[in-house]
């Protein structure tokens, strides 16, 4: 697939993801949502990135560490949006327009897709699992906008914004391969370590009590099936 369709394709599913805030109005959908798209992520992991990682760099279980504390310092300023925290209750966000949830947002998903043409064999898989996740994280991010106070126009730009992140992470990793003697295998190692903290958080926190009824399974179980069908 050509960067240029890869960037459309990014662009289309933040923007979707923007629409469906307009489309979903219980709660639960979202959840649903979130589910399937952990389910998928986890597949992504497990069947197609982590064993490309491991034959790139010997240290990557210490890379997978820090893409996972990267992800907690990030989510302390984000409040959770990445996976589907919104938190528009009481006093949480209501006037000021959320600057560290959108930069933290953006940084994510301008790491997480550096790797992603540089995967070998395995970049396949791992372009669809950031593109599901950006569904999720999008319709996350517009509630989060609509419910700052600022105006829809706005609302949409800066949807826009953040959706050009993935984007301009996949051309600077072209940028770096081009440019210099590198290895992606951190990198990724990195962006495994962002998903899978990204990815369990939302299995267990999209249910009430940390419990999961057999909708959010049967949502979890089509999430490892597209998972594993697309791999």
């Amino acid at each position: 697939m050509s960067i240029f369709m890869q960037t459309l394709l990014f662009m289309l599913a933040v923007m979707f993801g923007g629409v469906l805030v307009l489309i979903i109005k219980q709660k639960t959908n979202l959840k649903f949502l979130l589910s399937f798209s952990g389910g998928f992520l986890l597949t992504i992991i497990f069947t197609h990135i982590l064993p490309e990682a491991y034959k790139e760099i010997e240290t990557t279980g210490f890379f997978i560490l820090l893409g996972f504390f990267l992800q907690l310092v990030l989510e302390y300023f984000s409040k959770g949006a990445e996976h589907g925290h919104t938190h528009t209750n009481g006093s949480a966000i209501k006037v000021h327009f959320p600057l560290a949830v959108f930069i933290s947002l953006s940084i994510h998903a301008f790491v997480e897709a550096i790797p992603i043409n540089h995967a070998s064999h395995h970049a396949h898989g791992l372009y669809w699992g950031v593109f599901v996740h950006k569904i999720p994280v999008a319709v996350a991010l517009k509630i989060i906008l609509d419910a700052s106070g600022v105006s829809k126009r706005m609302s949409w730009t800066y949807l826009a914004l953040f959706g050009i992140m993935a984007p301009l992470g996949l051309f600077f990793g072209d940028w770096l391969v081009h440019n210099f003697e590198i290895s992606f295998g951190w990198l990724l190692a990195t962006a495994i370590g962002m998903f899978f903290h990204v990815a369990t958080t939302i299995i267990f926190e999209s249910s009430e009590g940390h419990k999961i009824n057999l909708y959010k399974l049967l949502a979890i179980l089509a999430g490892f099936g597209i998972g594993i069908w697309i791999g």
